[in-house]
């Protein structure tokens, strides 16, 4: 029968392996589902997963999806790597898009070159500004900043919908909550598309997120704060200092994303604005394992989903919540197979006796892998 064995070390292996494993039984599970709805299952992963890339339409609107989703992801991960879990990206996505954005309406109909920057800049303060409060909380007072950064998203999303609602509400709207047409734009990479320059601007902050990680003092001791606190207290690393740092990265980055969706694609202040991109960001750094490179690519497979989705439901009539599924799926195979860094199974017979201290029973939990493996592969 089959046993899980504890790995004297955890595999190098299995944790860049996973994340493949994953998307293999995802689309394992989406056909089924897809059967179960009475659709046909290859054709509808055709549509969600190849029909996307087979035009130029299709690859523009993937990077237009996959900017914030990488932006987000980018910001979060630092965080996650020193234990610091930040789930209020939606909302600090939100503020972000409304610090800018009432910038841009505060000077209207008044634009120029250097509009675009300082909507930028007022994006990435709204959203360090909005990020800093379940940082206050943590290092002051020892709060739970899962529980405090997810409950400010609701607040954030509610703000948003007061204003445009009201002080923000376009005064030649018919009465609609939405604020006037920003009288800027992001500049496009691809003509006659909607990439915006926004997708650049994500691969940058991976480049640098690369850099800072790999290269420099701060990403170690990120990395030590989130592998052994006490070892990172004994070297005279700041908690505080850290904890404070991660949660403005990564409600900047959030900030800056949401700005930039609401510059690009959607030119206004809508209260639809969050499109849970803070949500899936969380996906899109925990399949990336964390790292630049991996969450650019989860990034794309993200985008893919949303874009492929949309056009399954208009060729299939698939349910709006096809999307969705698929994403969740992909977090939950993910940390299912996250069982196999840790652990190996093996198969015994009833007879033969397991070593001492070497099995675990077949539901035990695996160890964290939320940081990357310092140790060399298991057997």
């Amino acid at each position: 029968m089959p046993r899980l064995e504890a790995r004297p070390q955890p595999s190098r292996l299995m944790f860049y392996a996973t994340p493949l494993i994953a998307i293999l039984f995802t689309l394992a599970a989406g056909g089924v589902l897809f059967a179960l709805l009475k659709k046909p299952p290859l054709e509808a992963l055709a549509l969600i997963f190849i029909r996307p890339l087979t035009s130029v339409r299709g690859l523009a609107e993937l990077t237009v999806k996959a900017a914030p989703l990488i932006l987000i992801a980018i910001g979060l991960a630092a965080g996650f790597r020193a234990g610091v879990w930040n789930i209020g990206a939606e909302g600090q996505y939100t503020v972000g898009a409304l610090a800018g954005g009432s910038l841009a309406l505060a000077v209207y109909p008044v634009t120029g070159w250097w509009l675009l920057p300082l909507m930028s800049l007022a994006g990435i303060i709204g959203g360090a500004a909005w990020a800093a409060i379940p940082a206050l909380l943590r290092s002051r007072f020892n709060a739970n900043e899962i529980l405090v950064s997810l409950m400010l998203n609701y607040v954030a999303v509610f703000l948003l919908g007061s204003l445009v609602h009201g002080p923000l509400r376009d005064p030649d709207g018919l009465n609609f909550p939405e604020s006037r047409l920003f009288q800027t734009a992001l500049p496009l990479i691809v003509p006659g598309t909607r990439a915006h320059v926004g997708f650049v601007v994500a691969l940058i902050a991976a480049l640098v997120a690369w850099v800072l990680m790999e290269w420099h003092l701060l990403g170690f001791q990120i990395k030590v704060l989130g592998q052994a606190p006490g070892a990172a207290r004994f070297a005279g690393f700041s908690e505080p200092r850290l904890v404070w740092l991660c949660f403005l990265v990564s409600g900047g980055c959030a900030g800056l994303a949401g700005l930039f969706e609401a510059t690009g694609p959607v030119g206004q202040l809508v209260p639809a604005l969050p499109a849970g991109y803070g949500f899936t960001g969380i996906i899109v750094a925990f399949l990336g394992r964390l790292h630049p490179a991996g969450i650019v690519l989860a990034g794309l497979l993200m985008a893919l989903t949303y874009i492929g989705g949309e056009t399954a439901q208009i060729s299939m009539s698939l349910p709006s919540a096809a999307t969705a599924v698929f994403q969740g799926m992909f977090l939950f195979f993910l940390l299912a197979s996250d069982l196999l860094v840790n652990y190996r199974v093996r198969w015994r017979s009833h007879t033969q006796p397991a070593p001492a201290g070497h099995t675990v029973p077949d539901m035990a939990l695996p160890r964290s892998t939320s940081a990357q493996p310092s140790a060399q592969p298991g057997e």
